[in-house]
């Protein structure tokens, strides 16, 4: 797939690329604040709507906000310019759709990581914390210092229901690991901070750490460049990351944002609207084995992980969602 370079643009120029004069129904997808390409979830989303526009030779527009401030305005002009659907990235969303959606009633919305519920609103929800379940249990079978880590971005219910599943299973392989939780910031900026990412890892390296999950957008890629560069492992979170530090990147927690804008585009206008769970039964997260990280993946630890998938998709084994309550019992 051909990846294109994104480059600076001033904000009429943005308007400029994404409606154009066109006033014809081509889907849209906004993205989250952040890099475009930023390895993770934005360029997760890129990549699917890249794999419908190939498949069905359609056309699309796209908008990169610059700054949190234009997410009513973008979304509003979008759904002016005909637009149709519109995918929307990104759970602090979730107010501008409450205040778009109801004012184009037979415009199709779908936004990604967080539930709005409007009668032309189609929420993505993902199950973070059963694929955090799955790359916990690689790490805790990994460690040889019985502490692992993790660096989210913001403190949110999100992040920590993913932080939550990973600790589960470190502690149903060895209730005698320990597991590190930092985030690094409470604005979107925590998604998109590299540098900051780089310090944490650090900082949990220093307390022995030797299995890093970032789960922090872009700003796990300074996650993982510190893990690389000190001798530990780092897991990838979203995309497949494997090949970013092949022989350091352990595995990948894959959720599928891909496949969710994917489906949305080819189902095209009318889609079914309500609440969409992409869990692992519905193939919507996973971890990534391939060939920049096989060689680290025993079939024995391939084997428990598997029997693991198998027994929470039968219901055998519950990965406590800390969203159902704002528990953790593993902290």
């Amino acid at each position: 797939m051909a990846i294109r370079k994104s480059l600076p643009v001033s904000l009429c120029a943005t308007f400029a690329a994404a409606f154009g004069a066109q006033a014809d129904t081509a889907p849209a997808l906004m993205f989250d604040p952040g890099e475009k390409f930023d390895g993770s979830f934005n360029e997760s989303a890129f990549n699917g709507v890249e794999l419908w526009r190939e498949e069905a030779g359609g056309s699309y527009r796209e908008i990169q906000m610059q700054s949190a401030a234009q997410r009513v305005q973008f979304a509003r002009r979008l759904a002016e310019s005909g637009a149709d659907p519109i995918v929307v990235l990104g759970f602090e969303n979730a107010p501008t759709l409450e205040e778009v959606a109801p004012e184009y009633p037979d415009t199709a919305f779908v936004l990604i990581d967080t539930v709005v519920e409007q009668p032309n609103v189609r929420s993505v929800i993902f199950a973070e914390h059963e694929g955090a379940y799955l790359v916990g249990m690689i790490a805790a079978m990994t460690t040889q210092s019985d502490t692992i880590s993790i660096v989210g971005g913001m403190q949110i219910p999100l992040i920590t229901a993913t932080a939550c599943g990973d600790a589960q299973a470190a502690h149903a392989v060895s209730p005698e690991i320990e597991v590190i939780v930092n985030y690094t910031g409470d604005t979107s900026a925590a998604w998109s901070d590299p540098v900051r990412g780089s310090e944490i890892a650090l900082g949990q390296i220093s307390q022995s750490s030797d299995v890093i999950f970032a789960a922090a957008g872009s700003t796990g890629l300074g996650v993982m460049q510190a893990a690389a560069d000190e001798g530990v492992f780092s897991i990838g979170v979203d995309s497949n990351q494997n090949h970013l530090h092949p022989g350091s990147v352990l595995t990948s927690m894959l959720k599928l944002v891909d496949h969710a804008v994917y489906d949305a585009f080819a189902e095209g206008p009318v889609l079914e609207t309500g609440i969409a769970q992409m869990d692992l039964a519905a193939g919507g997260v996973g971890y990534a084995v391939d060939a920049h990280n096989e060689h680290l993946i025993s079939d024995a630890m391939v084997e428990a992980v598997e029997a693991a998938k198998a027994a929470i998709i039968a219901g055998e084994i519950i990965v406590h969602d800390y969203r159902s309550d704002s528990t953790c019992p593993e902290f």
